[in-house]
């Protein structure tokens, strides 16, 4: 565990924020390498600088990373004159996927954020005076192999459809990764901006080196509500077929609608024991300009007050991401992907000091430190897939990270 709050020791940090005028499209921004950011249709969250940090790994990292954000707010000053979710005291959070990789809450010092009619700066301890250099497009970028190759991948899904058929399991998700190496070291802003602007309904993201836009929302709490937009079950525009023709071809898909009754299922049964009320409206399809996916929202009304993250700790992973039943799913992933997933398809976004918040699932993204970027896709499957196919699939939701990257 490594925990590093504030630098300024035995002194109560104070946090001020202030309406401002209109921040524009927030992943545009002037800021410094390494920004953080939570972006979706121009309104969200951009933050940089650094008040504190807190890095854990291991089964309690949800548990762990709750208790520190509540006694790190606790001793913080803070005058908000916005009092809107995401003004005051904000940490960007980026979970793993598994119990082994390293997770990451970050308090930035500067935050700007944008919501409805709302726009604000936070401040926390001092304002940074942080150089600002112009974004650079990578140059010479060239694909290798990662842990996971393609060819590798196809046999996995291979055996994996082989094992669910045989009884194994009912679903499970399996991902593969691909490295991307650029001449000098890779500016994170470019990827977040062509993030944000080509997929304006996805939720644009950079925590700690995790740059990427999601299209699926794991848990969003605003007071007593808790709502989510699971997805699962995915096409691709092909064979000169129209958008109507391929949500119709989803629609009446039985191995899609599979896929993604599971994941919806796994998602309503954890929350409904925290929930008074729960409801699912769906499926519809949501089209992007990569992929199509069914998409169910579910949303509730909960009982008391449970955290954001220790909601996040009871839903996660679901069979969106791992699969069903999730200790089969999860035993299999570790059997056949052989790889380290990191923060690939774990929690990312965002937690303010009222408890609420937003976690999206950290999808269509790559972890990128220095000249190189690796990038994840993975797809769900049942005992029809084919594995052709699922190549196919996965290929094409690592569409947006290498358009950003060109």
């Amino acid at each position: 565990m490594t925990t590093a709050p504030a630098s300024r020791t035995g002194t109560r940090l104070g946090v001020l924020t202030r309406r401002a005028g209109d921040t524009g499209l927030l992943a545009a921004l002037p800021a410094p390498i390494g920004a953080l950011a939570w972006v979706r249709n121009g309104s969200g969250l951009v933050g940089w600088g650094e008040a504190a940090r807190f890095e854990i790994s291991g089964p309690d990292r949800f548990a762990l990373a709750d208790r520190w954000w509540a006694e790190f707010t606790a001793s913080l000053d803070v005058v908000d004159e916005v009092g809107v979710p995401g003004s005051g005291p904000v940490a960007f959070v980026s979970l793993a996927f598994g119990d082994e990789d390293r997770s990451v809450l970050i308090v930035p010092e500067v935050i700007v954020g944008r919501r409805g009619n709302h726009s604000w700066v936070t401040t926390i301890g001092t304002d940074p005076e942080l150089p600002v250099t112009a974004v650079r497009r990578p140059t010479g970028v060239r694909y290798l192999d990662g842990r996971l190759p393609v060819p590798a991948y196809r046999e996995a899904v291979r055996t994996a459809v082989d094992r669910m058929r045989a009884g194994e399991a009912a679903k499970v998700v399996l991902a593969h990764d691909l490295l991307a190496v650029a001449d000098e070291d890779i500016d994170q802003r470019h990827l977040l901006s062509v993030l944000a602007r080509r997929y304006p309904d996805c939720w644009a993201y950079a925590v700690d080196g995790l740059i990427g836009a999601t299209p699926e929302l794991l848990l969003r709490r605003t007071g007593q509500v808790v709502d989510s937009r699971v997805l699962a079950g995915t096409t691709w525009p092909r064979d000169g077929l129209s958008d109507a023709e391929l949500a119709s071809a989803l629609l009446t898909s039985e191995k899609d609608l599979d896929e993604h009754r599971y994941a919806v299922r796994s998602l309503a049964d954890a929350l409904r024991p925290y929930c008074s009320s729960l409801s699912v409206d769906g499926p519809a399809v949501l089209h992007l300009p990569n992929v199509s996916h069914l998409s169910s929202d579910v949303v509730g009304t909960l009982r008391d007050s449970p955290s954001l993250l220790g909601l996040g700790a009871a839903v996660h992973p679901t069979a969106a991401v791992g699969g069903t039943p999730r200790a089969a799913a999860l035993a299999m992933i570790a059997d056949l992907e052989r790889m380290d997933r990191g923060r690939y398809a774990g929690p990312v976004g965002w937690i303010d000091g009222s408890g609420d918040g937003e976690l999206g699932i950290a999808l269509r993204c790559a972890d990128v430190e220095g000249r190189t970027a690796r990038l994840f896709a993975g797809c769900g499957l049942v005992a029809s897939s084919d594995p052709d196919t699922e190549v196919r699939e996965a290929h094409a939701k690592m569409r947006p990270l290498r358009e950003a990257l060109s």
